[in-house]
């Protein structure tokens, strides 16, 4: 029973721990024939990678990925892609004084529960370094689908930050890119920095929300009950590290509206149906609608701080807990680009699932 991979015909396995000496993915099920050097997935990591500013942790990792099989002569060729990301900027002395201890918000506690033993440097799997190697194989998901579909574009980005809100009537794409919060409006970039360095000066940290859009989806990707696209989204992003909620569309807030307010009308235009707006966040019935598929979720505050915390070790005697290391003050920002990786490989396996079944869409509507 593998409990490392995700995906049904694009599949990714991903191994290694935080202070190991490498990590990586193995990706299987992507087509053959499809561009791929390590330059294209570099770029994606180098969004997430470690030490770039002060708002993030100052691990200064260059998170360089070589791929060691299923690409030849810069195509793909069908078979297992082996990506691999050597650690090396580590500090497992960090972390000494923690081996007999349970951090408080941490996986050290279940996992000793589970399996007996835990590797209590920078906490081993269940670390977000563990995230780089789903960046890598999302960046190969990126390529797979700009062979079957060059429009469709993946973008992430913070709207939320503790106390902090994006005003949406200021939403502007190309600020995302921009600045260190991932968020769409450059003029609050100053407020969320003086918010978070602030809290990193308390020795605290603090909870974010992540949304990340899928444009030009095709309509009809995803299928009824186990196989809705909106249920592998969830699982995905719920998969990643310090994830304690997520949303389609209009998600939680769709418990607040009237059956009249909710519903996206339906127009028929010169290509087809449109949508008077997307409060199902694209995807009904578990199938995409051709909308923007909209994923949203929150992170909780990092545990990793330097203000004491109680616990207790494995005797069972009580403790205080300062978590010492490098630790990003909030999370959400490094996991903006690992949003869009698992939109990338949700997106991607959805698409090769439904030109399995169905190759082109069967229904014509006008």
């Amino acid at each position: 029973m593998s409990m490392n991979s995700f995906g049904h015909l694009f599949r990714v396995t991903t191994w290694g721990e935080s202070h190991g000496p490498a990590l990586g993915a193995t990706v299987d099920g992507c087509p053959p024939n499809v561009p791929l050097e390590p330059e294209m997935l570099q770029q994606w990591l180098d969004k997430r990678r470690p030490g770039q500013n002060k708002n993030t942790t100052q691990r200064n990792e260059p998170d360089a990925v070589k791929i060691l099989s299923g690409v030849f002569d810069g195509m793909t060729t069908g078979t297992p892609i082996q990506l691999m990301i050597e650690n090396t900027d580590q500090r497992s002395k960090d972390y000494g004084e923690i081996s007999q201890t349970f951090r408080p918000g941490h996986a050290d506690i279940t996992y000793f529960q589970k399996y007996g033993n835990r590797d209590y440097r920078g906490g081993g799997r269940s670390s977000a370094r563990e995230t780089a190697a789903r960046v890598a194989a999302g960046g190969v998901a990126r390529e797979a689908i700009k062979a079957l579909v060059p429009g469709l574009e993946i973008k992430g980005y913070m709207t939320q930050m503790g106390e902090l809100e994006i005003d949406r009537s200021r939403f502007d794409w190309d600020a995302i890119e921009q600045n260190d919060f991932w968020i769409p409006d450059a003029g609050a970039v100053q407020e969320w920095e003086n918010y978070l360095q602030g809290l990193r000066k308390a020795h605290d940290s603090v909870g974010a929300v992540v949304e990340v859009v899928a444009r030009n989806v095709p309509a009809g990707i995803g299928a009824p009950v186990y196989g809705k696209l909106d249920t592998d989204l969830a699982a995905a992003m719920m998969s990643i590290n310090a994830v304690k909620g997520v949303e389609i569309g209009e998600g939680m807030n769709a418990a607040r509206l009237k059956g009249s307010e909710n519903a996206d009308e339906i127009f028929m235009g010169d290509n087809g149906p449109e949508y008077s707006s997307n409060h199902a966040g694209g995807i009904l019935g578990g199938i995409s609608t051709g909308q923007d598929v909209v994923v949203r979720f929150a992170v909780k505050p990092t545990s990793s701080i330097l203000t004491p915390r109680k616990s207790i070790r494995k005797d069972g005697s009580a403790t205080e807990v300062i978590t010492k290391g490098r630790h990003d003050p909030c999370v959400g920002i490094r996991a903006v680009p690992v949003a869009e990786a698992m939109m990338a490989c949700v997106i991607l396996d959805h698409l090769l699932l439904h030109r399995g079944q169905i190759g082109k869409n069967q229904g014509r509507i006008g």
